[in-house]
């Protein structure tokens, strides 16, 4: 691709990131702290994209030398005397690279979903002990991430949760037992490296359960868990007393174990 149609392709991919980095979408790709860093970066890129185009442009009117260089030579060039002793190429960009525009598109366009459940029974459980357990906040039910519910159920035996009513939300995972857990997708960094938190489900589970719907769920801490058999982690679980689906949270996945 000539310059023009390279900064035609920068113009683009900071106009996505900017759009991506306005909205909600980006949050599809990076953790939420990430937000200035995808603007500024499409910001850069279509400053980038507006300098090479100046740059031609001022380019073709002041001619830097006579000579226009490519690689394909038009033969029989120098038997014309109007161009004698120039070296004249012909460019012929391959029209195919345009192509590179078409993920562009999709990305403005269509949102991709989040990680679910299908990634979710096909990769271990990321739960790793806190290096310390906050007081619970108060107020009945206690409202927790999953993550920390997961932490404090697994590793601190539930001595911080007590007998006080917890709620999580998260998305439904069966396994190919048909049991259920509850998930959240969690975040180092970025959506490539999401690894998923999983706690089972005892008590009074819904009748109907339905792959990556959305869940609250409210109960207590029960010291039954289990194994994960991918990694062997830590799944604990949750005994619950009332689950109701809820609408796909603005932010699917869960920073909060590493923070």
């Amino acid at each position: 691709m000539n310059r023009q149609a390279q900064a035609v392709v920068l113009f683009l991919v900071g106009g996505a990131m900017v759009h991506a980095g306005s909205t909600d979408l980006y949050l599809r790709y990076v953790k939420a702290g990430l937000q200035p860093m995808v603007i500024g970066a499409g910001v850069i890129l279509i400053v980038a994209a507006l300098a090479t185009v100046w740059y031609e442009r001022k380019l073709t009117k002041t001619g830097p030398d006579n000579r226009v260089h490519t690689h394909d030579r038009d033969p029989g060039v120098h038997d014309d005397p109007d161009v004698h002793g120039k070296d004249v190429h012909v460019h012929r960009e391959p029209r195919v690279s345009w192509l590179l525009v078409l993920p562009l598109f999709a990305l403005i366009l269509v949102a991709p979903p989040a990680l679910g459940s299908y990634s979710a029974l096909r990769t271990g459980t990321a739960l790793q002990a806190p290096l310390a357990y906050a007081p619970l906040p108060s107020g009945d039910p206690v409202r927790l991430s999953l993550v920390d519910y997961a932490g404090r159920a697994a590793y601190d035996h539930g001595r911080s949760l007590g007998d006080r009513r917890i709620t999580i939300t998260g998305f439904l995972a069966l396994d190919g037992k048909g049991t259920p857990y509850l998930v959240r997708m969690a975040l180092n960094c970025c959506a490539a490296d999401a690894q998923p938190v999983k706690v089972g489900l005892t008590g009074r589970i819904p009748p109907v359960l339905q792959p990556d719907t959305w869940l609250e769920l409210t109960g207590t801490y029960t010291a039954r868990r289990t194994k994960d058999p991918v990694n062997n982690g830590i799944i604990p679980f949750l005994d619950i007393t009332e689950a109701k689906p809820v609408a796909t949270p603005r932010d699917p996945y869960d920073e909060s174990w590493n923070n």
